[in-house]
């Protein structure tokens, strides 16, 4: 059997790709840019864009799954593409597809709903990898802006939801169910930034932004309006399923979910100065 990991470069799809291999599955990955995926060896890089559903025909040849995600192109923004992509599956006869939702149900997931595929929606509530883009002011400041400081997210590793893309995807038997992912515990951005420091032994800054603050940096960062105000939402007034620990992970993988503090140690050397 053949597995498609689209994303295959980014925060879950690289764990996915890890996890297909592990299990001794051939692996095509989905990227823009074959010649920067620096993918493991053993793995079909294919080059094509989800934006794009003309570039994805030789991708989906042959394909048993498809782990699928439901954002693309340069600014991240919510795929249009959904009916297209259904298309291709089912003309190249794939049997289980994982669809790794941005936080709201868009044009992907009402295509594959409308559609007789086996597919399985992932609601992983934040990525603990997405604290990874602290690590420059850490390293040079010791210090960390972000806003909503004391929300709590139950976040999730991102090497948890591969693991369960790659089960559902090779086992079956999971079509039409939503499956919420999260760590074993709620953090704040708070909490999280002094868990951090534990393991870095260091002292840590936090300062809270404003949302409008928070909005201008996304801004500039590019991204999308959309993206930015489902950001905005998300983080400042998440629904319960986003502060919920769920048993998802350990009943589909049968092992407890990472925590953050095995994240932080993980991750360590990124953020320790230069």
């Amino acid at each position: 059997m053949t597995f498609l990991v689209t994303g295959a470069t980014g925060k879950a799809g690289r764990h996915v790709v890890d996890e297909l291999l592990r299990d001794g599955q051939r692996v095509r990955a989905l990227t823009r840019d074959p010649a920067r995926a620096n993918l493991p060896e053993g793995v079909e890089v294919v080059r094509g864009d989800l934006t794009d559903p003309a570039t994805l025909g030789p991708a989906f040849e042959g394909v048993t799954g498809v782990h699928l995600l439901t954002v693309g192109g340069d600014d991240y923004a919510t795929l249009r593409t959904g009916p297209e992509l259904v298309e291709l599956a089912e003309k190249a006869g794939v049997r289980r597809v994982t669809v790794l939702w941005n936080g709201k149900t868009g044009p992907v997931e009402e295509a594959f709903a409308a559609s007789e595929l086996e597919w399985t929606k992932l609601e992983p509530v934040d990525f603990m990898s997405n604290t990874l883009g602290w690590a420059a002011a850490v390293r040079t400041a010791g210090r960390v802006e972000e806003p909503f400081a004391d929300v709590p997210s139950a976040i999730v590793h991102e090497a948890d939801v591969g693991a369960v893309s790659a089960r559902v995807l090779v086992e079956g038997g999971h079509g039409g169910r939503s499956y919420s992912l999260t760590g074993p515990e709620t953090f704040t951005a708070r909490q999280r930034l002094a868990a951090l420091a534990q393991v870095l032994g260091r002292e840590l800054e936090f300062v809270e932004l404003t949302e409008e603050q928070a909005r201008e940096r996304w801004r500039t960062a590019g991204y999308a309006e959309e993206l930015i105000d489902l950001l905005a939402d998300w983080q400042g007034n998440p629904p319960p399923q986003a502060y919920t620990v769920v048993p998802t992970v350990e009943r589909i993988t049968g092992r407890p979910p990472r925590t953050f503090a095995q994240w932080a140690t993980e991750h360590a050397a990124h953020f320790q100065p230069d």
